[in-house]
């Protein structure tokens, strides 16, 4: 990530101060290393101009503190100030702008400004205890300067997480180091006890104005402390997010997905602000959270022991044309898909092959539970073998279950790890009397394409995809026809059978895009409201 991060000071004495920055340097080409020993030599001369302890961290003498990345050859460097004039002269104006106009209500807190020109700045102001202090605290931000305005801002939740862990950890530092020096000789006291002159006051506050932050903290590695902080900081925001060439604009799973990691990063920023923070085995988990596993399913696969499925057309091999058109059936229509066994690494692989279906937006998970989850909660269920199943959910038509029994009770051998057949007898049960052959157009085209041996499994995954954005594109149109606009049933109708929904198989096709409807994103949502309203507001203006 091009960012720099950096820890300010408001002295006393010579107003905002620099005190320690890191920043990251690429691998340089051997034309570049001459210039580099020149700024970092350059660098440790700023510090001569600097009066006061309180305003210095490494003496300039000190070499700096250096870190590699050895996955990427990348060098976090640490001092007080950058290594080049022109960062220098940024930093300093984000060090002033961040200790004394650009401050959020209360003085701490996160606060985000800057331009084009000289960068855009996340500061975090803070105070830090100190008993000979005025008002007995002492004011500094740690900021992070970037020139993408965008990434600077879609990291707010994760930088604002992660700074807090760092000044919370300083500020009870020094507040034991406070508490301290309190308890032998209370300030307090002394200063309305003492007489005050204007003529001595300068000369009583300039000895106070000098003490360091690690005086402040007793923290011998300090600065050795704040240099490892930083630098993963900086290497875990680079590698937090990637930028991707789209196409065209995003799909709705893009969207989904973004929408739930935003969702994420709030929920957990506001569980460990809150006061009393609550442990995450203490809260309960969240909405997004449970769809999460759509995430992580996928790299989890490979790491779980035991045979697996392995693609839609492997799933179908072992179940059977006809259990596999029922079961597919039922996750089109969005109806509960229970999986029943011993073997959570076999029950994963089938949900992660079967979400291959549905849209991100669609999909509720849970993959592995010793009870009951209800079907709001999620439409995708996996349970060990002795969990009963409900009365009510074992004759409701909007659910199927699959009974997986182990055909040997000897273990599981290397050479049929992949005969799944052979190792385990699958059982599906549903109440639907609805027939499944006729409906809808997608599973029909699908099955086309998963029975046809010269398409290989990655053109049938291609093949899936478009029939996916072909649908997901009638949803579109249904949505902003039904439910933003509001039409009658005979319109809707007429606007089915342009889509081709209509014909054989239409109730399915019906439930299918009603269903999918769900799983359109917020974002997508709020455009076309904003768009309808922006159009009603127009003629009247």
């Amino acid at each position: 990530m091009n960012a720099l991060v950096a820890l300010c000071h408001f002295c006393e004495l010579h107003g905002p101060r620099t005190l320690f920055c890191t920043e990251a340097l690429h691998p340089p080409s051997p034309a570049n290393m001459s210039p580099l020993r020149y700024h970092l030599s350059q660098s440790t001369n700023f510090s001569l101009f600097l009066s006061s302890q309180g305003c210095r961290s490494l003496p300039a003498s000190h070499p700096g503190f250096v870190s590699i990345d050895d996955e990427t050859g990348i060098r976090f460097l640490s001092h007080q100030h950058p290594r080049q004039s022109q960062l220098f002269s940024v930093v300093r104006q984000a060090c002033v702008r961040s200790l004394s106009c650009e401050v959020c209500p209360g003085r701490e807190g996160p606060i985000f400004f800057g331009d084009e020109q000289h960068g855009f700045v996340f500061s975090h102001t803070f105070f830090i205890k100190d008993s000979l202090a005025r008002g007995f605290q002492r004011w500094y931000s740690i900021v992070m300067v970037a020139m993408d305005r965008i990434y600077l801002i879609n990291s707010w939740p994760f930088l604002l997480r992660h700074l807090r862990l760092t000044i919370q950890s300083l500020q009870s530092t020094a507040l034991k180091v406070f508490d301290n020096e309190q308890g032998v000789c209370p300030q307090r006291a002394v200063r309305m006890n003492s007489g005050f002159s204007p003529a001595v006051f300068p000369h009583q506050r300039s000895g106070n104005a000098a003490r360091s932050l690690t005086s402040l903290t007793q923290h011998q590695n300090l600065w050795a402390s704040l240099h490892s902080s930083f630098s993963w900081l900086l290497k875990a925001c680079g590698s937090r997010l990637t930028e991707k060439l789209l196409e065209g604009a995003p799909t709705e799973d893009t969207l989904v997905l973004i929408e739930r990691q935003t969702e994420q990063e709030e929920e957990m920023s506001c569980w460990e602000g809150a006061e009393g923070g609550t442990s995450k085995s203490q809260r309960p988990p969240s909405e997004s959270e449970l769809g999460h596993d759509f995430l992580s399913d996928d790299a989890k696969l490979d790491e779980l022991p035991g045979p697996k499925f392995r693609s839609l057309r492997h799933l179908r091999q072992v179940l059977g044309a006809t259990e596999f058109r029922q079961l597919v059936w039922h996750v089109l229509m969005g109806n509960q898909v229970i999986w029943r066994g011993a073997d959570p690494g076999l029950i994963q692989s089938a949900f992660t092959v079967l979400k291959s279906l549905l849209p991100v937006g669609c999909v509720r998970s849970v993959p592995y539970s010793a009870q009951y989850e209800e079907a709001y909660k999620c439409n995708f269920l996996g349970l060990s073998p002795d969990v009963p199943i409900p009365t009510h959910v074992g004759s409701s038509e909007f659910s199927v279950l699959v009974d997986v029994s182990s055909e040997r009770s000897c273990q599981i051998s290397v050479l049929c790890e992949d005969d799944i057949s052979s190792l385990y007898q699958f059982t599906i049960s549903s109440a639907n009397t609805q027939p499944t052959d006729r409906g809808p157009t997608l599973l029909n085209k699908l099955e086309v394409a998963l029975s046809n041996e010269n398409l290989s499994v990655d053109v049938v995954s291609h093949c899936l995809l478009c029939l996916k954005e072909e649908w997901m594109n009638k949803v579109k149109v249904l949505f902003k026809f039904s439910k933003v606009d509001g039409r009658g049933r005979e319109d809707t109708q007429k606007v089915l059978a342009l889509l081709g929904a209509t014909g054989p198989g239409e109730e399915d096709n019906v439930r299918l895009l009603k269903f999918w409807m769900t799983g359109l994103s917020k974002t997508y949502k709020s455009h076309l409201m904003t768009a309808v309203r922006g159009g009603e507001r127009s003629p009247s203006q």
